[in-house]
């Protein structure tokens, strides 16, 4: 083999999708290849596209999270659209960051920090465009509440307008580490964390972050 080719075929054996995908990927590639049977090129071309693209969405990359000791990191690829404390004439404020997860960004999630998953409470709601500040109240989501060495953050899995189900692996009681993926949302939705005061938050609203890589705070 070409040595020049090797780095492309080590990348292509590296390629993951969440099994979640399986059905999206499955169904269009089968009416493909019934639409082809009847000479239906176009259609079949169409097809196969979704295919592609349903599993260009759901791929999962690996990720290493940085070795820095007391970081929070991005629970999510996306951009963030909000930081701002929940209770803005309290010093002892928690703060909220919110990310935005375009139909393009890797949807899978990752934990914050490491610890303990010492709540989990999944909450039926309503479907508002992602990027609406209520979305975080009033939209399906799961909330789940991670119990560190250092530090209690909360994250929250919030479906959009898109996407119709939030997609959480782990349970109450579970270990998490720095960056191990814990859930998916499926289609463009929106990730919140909850960081403590001690927190100070490294980015602003614009940014771009990805999921178990991005330092977003550092714990004080």
């Amino acid at each position: 083999m070409d040595h020049s080719a090797r780095p492309l075929f080590a990348k292509i054996n590296q390629l993951k999708i969440a099994r979640e995908s399986i059905p999206f990927i499955v169904i269009p590639l089968l009416l493909g290849l019934v639409t082809a049977a009847f000479g239906f090129w176009y259609v079949c071309g169409v097809l196969v596209f979704v295919a592609l693209f349903m599993a260009f969405f759901f791929r999962d990359p690996k990720r290493v999270p940085p070795i820095e000791q007391n970081v929070v990191v991005s629970p999510a690829d996306g951009r963030v659209t909000r930081v701002t404390r929940l209770a803005p004439d309290q010093e002892d404020s928690p703060t909220v960051v919110s990310i935005f997860l375009s139909p393009f960004d890797v949807h899978i999630n990752r934990a914050p920090i490491p610890g303990r998953i010492t709540d989990l409470v999944y909450s039926p709601g309503k479907f508002l465009m992602a990027t609406n500040e209520k979305a975080s109240l009033v939209n399906e989501q799961n909330i789940l509440t991670i119990q560190g060495d250092q530090i209690t953050v909360v994250c929250k899995q919030i479906a959009g307008i898109l996407a119709r189900r939030v997609v959480c692996w782990k349970k109450k009681g579970d270990n998490l580490t720095l960056g191990e993926r814990f859930g998916l949302i499926k289609f463009s939705s929106r990730t919140d964390v909850i960081l403590p005061a001690n927190v100070s938050v490294l980015v602003s609203v614009g940014a771009r972050v990805r999921g178990g890589t991005t330092v977003i705070g550092r714990i004080s």
